[in-house]
C-alpha cells in the first residue's frame, strides 16, 4: 500500500461537465521517487485497441482478402473470353462484310450517274459524247474538241469505282448512245452479290 504522504493529486477541474466530465486520478509515487504506471479514464468515443494490434494496419484477414481480391484473371478465365469474343465475330462478322458490299455497289453506281451526267455536259458544249478513245479522260483534259469549258468532274480526276478498278465506257454502247460499267469485286462479267456488274442502263 502506498503511503498517503507520497500520494499527489492534480487539482481538480474547476468544471467537470464542461470538460466532458473527465476526471483525473491520483498519480502515485513509488518509494524510489518515481511516478508509477496508471490509465487514465477514455474520453467519450473512443476505442481502446486490442492487445497486439498496432495503428493504422489492417487486421490479417483484411490483408488477405484485399490481395485475393486484387489478384488478376486465370489461363482459364482468359480463353473462356477469347472463345466468347470469336463466338461473336463469327456470328457478326458475316453480317458485317455483307453490309459493306453493299455500300459498295451503291457508290459505283452514284458514281456511274455522276460521270453520266458530266457527259451530258460534256456533250452540250461539244457536241458529241467522247470517242472510244478520248474516253472518260476527256472529261478532265480538252482532247483537242471545240467548245470544250470542263474539266467537267470537280474533283478534276476519274475516279476509280469502290474496288480500285478503272470504269469500262464504250461509244458506242450496247444498250444506249454511251454506257459505263463496273465488274465489281472480281472484276469479271457477272456474278452475284458485291461480284455483280454494276451497269449505266440499269
Amino acid at each position: 500500500m502506498i503511503p498517503a504522504q507520497s500520494m499527489t493529486f492534480n487539482r481538480p477541474l474547476k468544471n467537470a461537465a464542461n470538460a466532458g466530465e473527465m476526471r483525473m486520478s491520483p498519480v502515485p509515487r513509488s518509494e524510489a521517487g518515481g511516478t508509477a504506471a496508471c490509465s487514465l479514464p477514455l474520453s467519450r468515443g473512443t476505442r481502446r485497441r486490442a492487445p497486439g494490434e498496432k495503428l493504422g494496419l489492417l487486421p490479417a484477414a483484411g490483408l488477405r482478402r484485399v490481395v485475393k481480391d486484387s489478384r488478376g484473371f486465370s489461363l482459364i478465365e482468359l480463353m473462356v473470353v477469347m472463345i466468347i469474343i470469336g463466338l461473336l465475330a463469327s456470328l457478326v462478322g458475316p453480317r458485317l462484310f455483307g453490309q459493306l458490299g453493299k455500300a459498295k455497289s451503291k457508290t459505283a453506281k452514284a458514281q456511274i450517274e455522276m460521270l453520266m451526267a458530266a457527259l451530258d455536259a460534256y456533250r452540250l458544249d461539244v457536241g458529241s459524247y467522247p470517242d472510244q478513245n478520248q474516253g472518260l479522260d476527256a472529261l478532265i483534259h480538252n482532247p483537242g474538241m471545240e467548245g470544250w469549258a470542263g474539266p467537267y468532274l470537280k474533283k478534276e480526276k476519274v475516279p476509280l469505282d469502290p474496288w480500285k478498278h478503272p470504269y469500262i465506257y464504250r461509244n458506242p454502247g450496247q444498250h444506249g448512245e454511251i454506257d459505263i460499267s463496273s465488274l465489281g469485286a472480281d472484276n469479271r462479267p457477272g456474278g452475284d452479290g458485291e461480284d455483280k456488274d454494276i451497269n449505266s442502263w440499269e
